[in-house]
């Protein structure tokens, strides 16, 4: 079963007028749960309504802080975003998944590589934690940040960004794109493809680096991913961490896929916290709601393909993802599924969490 801590809220800063950070501390005996890598994230849960709702936010400190912070952005009709912005006290309990995610690649402190990192507003705090464990660990390598922000009072982590620019000075820059108040038009407007490639062609040398980060609206990394590999980058260098989709959760009905239909089912094992246990897959359920609906605890956040908690490894039989935003190529090789996404294709499969 999916486990979750209570965090105790240490500290709230009020970062921009629709953002805070707070700084959370596990429970005695917790602590090396919630160790983390750079770039992962927290899942917390709550009860609004009567209803339980579940969001991620990304981990914003280098994994050598020694503190915990999340940055949470208050968005239109957000619940948990609205929340936190506007009740959530010190000394108020958050309950919250242990730190999982992928958006990071492995620490090399004897070679001197380059990164970009992409930010859109929010999809800063990742970055956060990237720019700064590896600033410390790789004291070789060098980390450019292009951040676009509708205006300079929307920018979130200005001030430790600037402080970050002064204490690694020459091995980190930062590129401000804002779509109101720049004076030079390369500056000016959205992260699109059109301002990527004049970005690369006159600012940034993208054959140069070794690794390039993404996060924010789909739109922008689709732009940022697109152009970068027009320039010389290899898909494979490239990674995302998409925290908003617009696209739908489920894709358009199939009818060619085996089991699937509305009289179809499946028989399926889950294991999960060493145990196995079988359940039925109806119709046009997903993995995740199969198990849900067998009050297996199954792990997930979003629900939408994008942050990959819900993911597991396939070990017999067959499925199609609706989505996949959160895995990688490889993973997918290897039999990984997000099990929010996935509907059997075959009359039996068996699904491991714990691998």
């Amino acid at each position: 079963m999916a486990q979750f801590y209570p965090l105790r809220v240490t500290d709230i800063k009020r970062d921009t007028r629709e953002s805070v950070i707070l700084t959370l501390a596990p429970p005695s005996g917790a602590e090396d749960a919630f160790k983390f890598i750079q770039g992962q994230y927290l899942t917390f849960r709550r009860e609004f309504d009567g209803e339980e709702l579940r969001r991620s936010y990304s981990i914003c400190a280098g994994v050598n802080d020694n503190m915990l912070r999340v940055g949470i952005k208050k968005v239109d009709d957000g619940w948990f975003s609205s929340w936190a912005n506007e009740e959530l006290k010190i000394g108020d309990t958050l309950e919250a998944m242990a730190p999982m995610g992928n958006f990071h690649s492995a620490l090399k402190p004897d070679e001197a590589r380059n990164y970009l990192g992409f930010a859109g507003g929010s999809g800063i705090t990742p970055m956060i934690s990237l720019i700064k464990t590896i600033m410390e660990a790789e004291p070789g390598s060098s980390f450019t940040l292009v951040y676009g922000n509708r205006a300079t009072t929307a920018i979130m982590f200005r001030e430790e960004l600037e402080d970050l620019k002064n204490t690694y000075m020459g091995r980190f820059n930062i590129v401000h794109i804002l779509e109101s108040e720049a004076d030079i038009e390369l500056f000016s407007g959205r992260l699109t493809r059109e301002k990527c490639d004049a970005l690369f062609e006159r600012w940034i040398d993208v054959k140069g680096a070794d690794l390039a980060f993404i996060c924010g609206p789909e739109p922008m990394m689709l732009a940022v991913s697109d152009a970068l590999k027009a320039h010389g980058m290899p898909e494979k260098s490239i990674k995302f961490e998409l925290f908003a989709s617009s696209r739908p959760a489920k894709a358009k009905k199939r009818t060619d896929a085996k089991g699937v239909g509305a009289g179809a089912k499946t028989s399926a094992t889950i294991i999960l916290d060493g145990a196995a246990r079988a359940c039925e897959i109806k119709g046009e359920q997903t993995v995740l709601e199969a198990a849900l609906a067998a009050d297996i605890g199954a792990p997930f956040a979003c629900k939408a393909g994008v942050c990959s908690t819900c993911r597991a490894k396939l070990i017999e039989g067959e499925v199609d993802m609706d989505t996949n935003y959160a895995l990688e190529d490889y993973e997918v090789e290897r039999g990984y599924i997000l099990t929010c996404q996935s509907h059997p294709r075959t009359d039996k499969i068996v699904v491991d969490y714990d691998q």
